[in-house]
Formats: C-alpha cells, sequence, structure tokens
C-alpha cells in the first residue's frame, strides 16, 4: 500500500525521514513531496541580535527554518568561531525554548540547551514558558516565519510577558510541487532509471526493491502536515485522483491542519 507524505524532508545531514523508515516498518511504500519552499529575509537584523544576548530574556524557535536562519548568519559572516567560544553561552544561561524534537535537534547543534522539545505544539509551549519565566525580564526572542500561527504571540502578550518577534523566512508553495504530483500520480519507476525522492537522487537497480522508490498511481492515504499544504496541493489532488478521490485516506498531522482542512470542506475525501 502507497502513502503519500506532504512534508518537508528532513535536513539533509539527519538521516531518513522518520516517517518514511517507521511506515516502512509496518510494509508500507511512503513517498515524501516536499510542498514548500523558504526565501530567508532580515538576516542582517537577526545576526545583530544574536550577538547581543544582553538585550534580551531568551530565545524561541518553533520551527526548523528558523534555527537554519541563524545557522546561515553565522557561516555567511565567519563569526561561528565567536558564537561557539563566548556567545552560546551567554544564551545558554538563558532559556532557549523550542517546539519539536526535530527543531531541538538543529537548535543542540548550534552548542545551545533546548527547553520544551516534548511540548509538541506553540500553545503547550506558551504554558511552559509562562510558567518558567518572569514577567520582568526582557523580551524573548522570536525568529520566525512569515506564515506563523498566532497562538504564541498572544498567548505570551495577554500575560504580559514580552515579546520581540522578526520575521526571518518567508513560506511560498514548492516550484516543483505541482509538477512532482503529477509524476507522483501518473508515472512509474523503471529499473535502472533515477528518481527524486526527498530531494535524494537514488539509482533504482534489479538489486533493489524498485516499489520502495515507485509511484504507482492513485496512494490509498495522504498524510497533510501543515495548513499551507492543504492550501498548496488541494486542488491538484483532487483534479488528479478524479473519481478514485473518495477511496483515499486523509490524515492530517496536527490540529491546526485538521482546522484548515475543515474549513475547506473537504467531504470529497475518507478522513477516518
Amino acid at each position: 500500500m502507497h502513502v503519500l507524505l506532504l512534508k518537508e524532508p528532513r535536513d539533509g545531514n539527519s538521516g531518513p525521514d522518520p516517517y518514511i523508515k517507521e511506515l516502512a516498518s509496518y510494509g508500507l511504500h511512503a513517498t515524501l513531496i516536499p510542498v514548500l519552499s523558504f526565501k530567508f529575509v532580515s538576516l542582517n537584523t537577526l545576526s545583530d541580535k544574536l550577538f547581543q544576548p544582553e538585550k534580551h530574556g531568551g530565545l524561541i524557535f518553533t520551527s526548523p527554518r528558523a534555527v537554519e536562519a541563524v545557522k546561515m548568519c553565522l557561516e555567511a559572516e565567519e563569526r561561528m568561531e565567536e558564537w561557539t567560544q563566548s556567545v552560546k553561552d551567554k544564551w545558554n544561561n538563558k532559556s532557549i525554548y523550542v517546539v519539536g524534537k526535530a527543531t531541538a535537534a538543529l537548535v543542540k547543534n548550534l552548542g545551545l540547551n533546548p527547553l520544551g522539545e516534548d511540548t509538541g505544539t506553540a500553545e503547550r509551549l506558551s504554558h511552559v514558558i509562562l510558567e518558567r519565566e518572569d514577567k520582568n525580564i526582557p523580551p524573548l526572542f522570536f525568529p520566525c516565519g512569515s506564515i506563523k500561527r498566532e497562538v504564541l504571540p498572544i498567548a505570551l502578550r495577554e500575560n504580559a510577558m514580552p515579546l520581540e518577534t522578526l520575521t526571518v523566512y518567508q513560506t511560498v508553495e514548492h516550484p516543483d510541487l505541482e509538477k512532482n504530483l503529477k509524476n507522483y500520480f501518473t508515472e512509474q519507476v523503471k529499473p535502472h532509471s533515477y528518481y527524486i525522492l526527498e530531494n535524494t537522487l537514488f539509482k533504482c537497480s534489479n538489486s533493489l526493491s524498485v516499489s520502495a522508490f515507485a509511484v504507482q498511481g492513485i496512494p490509498a492515504s495522504i498524510a497533510f502536515f501543515s495548513p499551507s499544504g492543504v492550501k498548496f496541493c488541494l486542488e491538484v489532488v483532487q483534479r488528479l485522483s478524479g473519481e478514485q478521490l473518495t477511496q483515499i485516506k486523509v490524515q492530517p498531522r496536527h490540529s491546526h491542519t485538521k482546522k484548515s482542512m475543515n474549513l475547506q470542506h473537504l467531504t470529497d475525501f475518507h478522513c477516518p
């Protein structure tokens, strides 16, 4: 049975996507198609703030892309040595809040000590922050994306917790999304051919199970991982599925993704 994952791949150095590994352990063939593309912005401003930890009460990261923006600043300005020798320790004397294990892993790679990785959502993280922090601290610094959910900023500000946000990346539709979806629904991988999976080039040969990489028409299940995934993929998936649309099981990964699907009135899919 084939499963389509509409999500972002893991960082190239982080190994195979855990969802693909887990589904494979149950005999399911999963294919990941990236949905989003990111443009980094305000990196000069971000860099200035990163090297002035005394002006902030701590850091908040709710996405891997925000951490990637930090890494880009350190590498672009060749300030990694300064960061490693002194600045990161000043930040570690404060609280570094994160949502999710993937984000936490990237934060650890910067030499920082994350808190809250098991909270799972920005809403739960906001509760942790409010329980731990004094409201008289300097503002917590929150580098974020252009379409972030406002749950965390609203929760903190409504409780008088000082917060400073900075948009460091803009989220847009992946330029190859529609092409990749069409290929998924219409093409099959042939032996000794190449196929791009998770931004990695694989060569399929007779010694490999081609079906592990192959795309074979209509998937049995589609997993949406973000409201943006619903927004950018929905119309194309409906069109390509045709009359078989009602046979596809749709799995929203998060509650806010499910809410987005409800707003789209998805009566044609089978939602267990």
